[in-house]
């Protein structure tokens, strides 16, 4: 691991002080533990937007949606047996 320095107001500090003390970790381990659970949420914040651009991206096809929608759910077809 690194050692790196993070500047926190007086009242933060002691909000994670209590919040580490309650969970019997660390600061450290308070703070990294925060910053990955931020970074996973990111990551998937990042992926939905790229899904949806993708979606915007694609134009309607109104004649495809319709044979979609005319296959009743589980049927199987002959593109997906």
């Amino acid at each position: 691991m690194e050692t790196i320095q993070v500047v926190l107001t007086a009242k933060l500090r002691r909000a994670a002080d209590v919040a580490a003390r309650r969970q019997g970790i660390s600061r450290s381990a308070l703070v990294r533990n925060a910053l990955v659970e931020y970074l996973e949420r990111q990551h998937v914040r990042d992926l939905e937007e790229q899904e949806r651009l993708a979606y915007l991206a694609m134009p309607d096809d109104d004649e495809e949606l319709r044979d979609w929608e005319a296959i009743p759910l589980g049927q199987k077809t002959e593109q997906y047996p």
